[in-house]
């Protein structure tokens, strides 16, 4: 077999030898014979390819002395001088092939792709609406997925899908116009027109399965889940293995947390595609979702494999171990996901978390000071470093960070409830029930901060009295 593709391979390497001999002796006047024109355009394209762009032109110059009426060759030379982006000279030869023959499909393409290059979007777009008439079937589609291209690049995206519209009244099969318009229903928010335009496809051609995703993705972009859900498996029923499909829908059923059926679709997904990290990591979410933490980890992990460096999912690691209380292996997880990710203020907060549970204070603190170090302007990193503080017994300290936070973030009545927990452990009541009080004019339902780090505080009866003034009013 190999063998045959070298000899086909060598045969044509040695046709076109002979044809560039039997050019340069024209080219010389020495004979030769005569190259008819699909051989001159061999011989152009060759030079082209090779970078030989004068010797390319020339060849197209000697096959016009010979044929003067070609098309082909008129095209060719414009192509090669628009590829060589001599936009002025292509179009006088595309004026000169108009002479010949007027409303040649490729040389209209050409004429719109240099307009398009010369960002002369109008001018492209005229010349295509205006070439319409004289078309028709296949070369008419042509035209409008040409003229689809250039709406998109001329930012006009409404005209993208008007256009890609036409495209299926004529053609309710064709494949690019279904696959873009997708795109653009979501891009441009027609989802309704979508949904409309699809459901009409599909009455009048029940087995078209690209319009039935299609119309399950306009659904889907509605947040209408469950019809989505009808679209797509009519879709997969016409083509099992329509793979876009089975992703969507898994994305669905997780949207209305039905795990186990997003669980089904994705294991389908791996059946008939190639393994990839977020078909994985969705199963894991599923998993993890269910509580069964060990399977969520498992696909993570496969997920993993295929990724290595995704920082993202070494910490749904973490959380799953953090969630069982495993919190050394958890540790390891974060600490991975920091190390791919060492700007990750996240991280470094459930790195922290890990090491306060083991009793790793020193450590954990270091953790909460790079998070706040990262986001100084988040509320979550400052709690969590003023927390740890207290946790720790640093109540001095804790004081002087919240002062410091508050620089940030402003006088936040989350910062006064911990505030009142580290007077009170101070032996500072007075003051600290002047920052209760004041917490609990500003925001009464957070309440739980203060509680939580000591439930003893509510055995005092200042504090509960003034607590329960605040409950009654």
């Amino acid at each position: 077999m190999f063998d045959d593709d070298d000899e086909y391979l060598e045969d044509d390497q040695a046709h076109m030898e002979t044809l560039l001999q039997r050019f340069e002796a024209i080219r010389n006047g020495s004979g030769g014979g005569l190259l008819d024109e699909d051989e001159f355009e061999k011989v152009a394209e060759y030079f082209f390819q090779t970078n030989n762009e004068e010797q390319a032109l020339l060849a197209c110059d000697i096959a016009r002395t010979y044929y003067p009426f070609s098309s082909s060759v008129l095209l060719l030379k414009a192509e090669i001088l628009t590829n060589s982006q001599k936009y002025g000279q292509a179009l006088k030869v595309l004026d000169e092939l108009d002479q010949y023959e007027a409303h040649h499909i490729d040389s209209v393409l050409l004429r719109s792709d240099i307009f398009v290059s010369q960002f002369r979007h109008d001018s492209a777009a005229a010349l295509l609406e205006g070439e319409m008439p004289h078309f028709k079937g296949r070369e008419l589609i042509e035209l409008l997925l040409e003229l689809a291209d250039v709406y998109d690049e001329g930012e006009d995206f409404e005209k993208v899908f008007d256009t890609l519209k036409k495209v299926l009244t004529l053609s309710p099969r064709h494949e690019e116009a279904l696959q873009k318009i997708c795109f653009w229903a979501e891009f441009t928010g027609r989802l309704e027109e979508s949904v409309e335009m699809h459901t009409e496809l599909t009455d009048k051609d029940p087995y078209n399965a690209l319009a039935w995703f299609n119309l399950g993705a306009a659904y889907q972009g509605l947040k209408m889940w469950e019809k989505a859900i009808d679209a797509y498996e009519f879709c997969v029923a016409i083509d099992e293995n329509f793979e876009f499909a089975y992703r969507n829908m898994a994305d669905a059923y997780m949207r209305l947390k039905w795990y186990e059926r997003a669980i089904e679709v994705l294991e389908k997904h791996l059946e008939i595609a190639k393994p990839e990290d977020v078909i994985y990591e969705a199963m894991g979410y599923c998993w993890e979702k269910q509580k069964d933490f060990s399977k969520a980890r498992h696909y993570y992990r496969q997920a993993s494999r295929l990724s290595p460096q995704d920082d993202g999912i070494f910490y749904k690691i973490g959380e799953t171990y953090a969630r069982e209380e495993e919190w050394e292996k958890a540790a390891r997880a974060f600490g991975i996901a920091l190390n791919l990710d060492k700007e990750n203020a996240a991280y470094c907060m459930a790195l922290g978390n890990c090491l306060m549970a083991m009793d790793a204070m020193s450590e954990a603190l270091v953790c909460y000071l790079n998070a706040v170090r990262l986001k100084p302007n988040n509320k979550t990193t400052w709690t969590a470093l003023i927390r740890g503080l207290y946790v720790g017994g640093y109540y001095e300290e804790a004081l002087t960070q919240l002062e410091i936070a508050r620089d940030h973030l402003g006088d936040k009545p989350d910062l006064r409830y911990y505030d009142a927990a580290l007077l009170l452990e101070m032996g500072k009541s007075k003051e600290a029930l002047i920052q209760l009080e004041t917490a609990l004019r500003g925001a009464p339902k957070r309440l739980r901060i203060f509680t939580d780090l000591n439930p003893d505080f509510l055995r005092r009866s200042a504090v509960s009295e003034l607590i329960a003034r605040y409950k009654r009013s």
